[in-house]
């Protein structure tokens, strides 16, 4: 548990898939503010966050995230907005910075390919036979 509150800790049970407290003390200084200057306090950015990263790991549409993650327009919209001001990018940047100069990523070795190729359902397989009918 982090004694600084600007690291809001879990009182909830874990799920697995959570972000743990270590993940989050380097994810949560990159983030906005908790609190704005002006206007609503945001919600929770750790359940959010967490219920982003649910969303992700399942695949599963924006309404069928569980409750425990907070209303799932509210966490919907703070993904859209973030990923709209550049904050995903900086965070991936900062998160790639930091564990290079720590040493743990070796830039030849990693390569992502995020290539799909489909086919349609009818361009597999041999050419169609013509009907009986058509061969007399």
């Amino acid at each position: 548990m982090f004694a600084n509150s600007d690291f809001a800790p879990i009182s909830r049970d874990m799920n697995r898939g959570d972000l743990t407290n270590e993940q989050w003390a380097r994810l949560a200084p990159l983030l906005p503010p908790q609190k704005p200057k002006t206007g609503r306090p945001n919600g929770d950015h750790r359940r959010m966050v967490e219920g982003m990263l649910w969303i992700l790991r399942t695949g599963a549409p924006w309404r069928d995230l569980p409750e425990r993650y907070g209303p799932w327009r509210t966490v919907a919209s703070r993904f859209y907005r973030w990923q709209k001001s550049g904050v995903w990018e900086r965070v991936l940047w900062a998160l790639q910075a930091r564990s290079d100069a720590e040493g743990h990523l070796d830039w030849d070795a990693h390569l992502v390919d995020a290539t799909v190729v489909r086919a349609h359902q009818h361009a597999a397989g041999a050419k169609k036979r013509l009907p009986m009918s058509r061969l007399r």
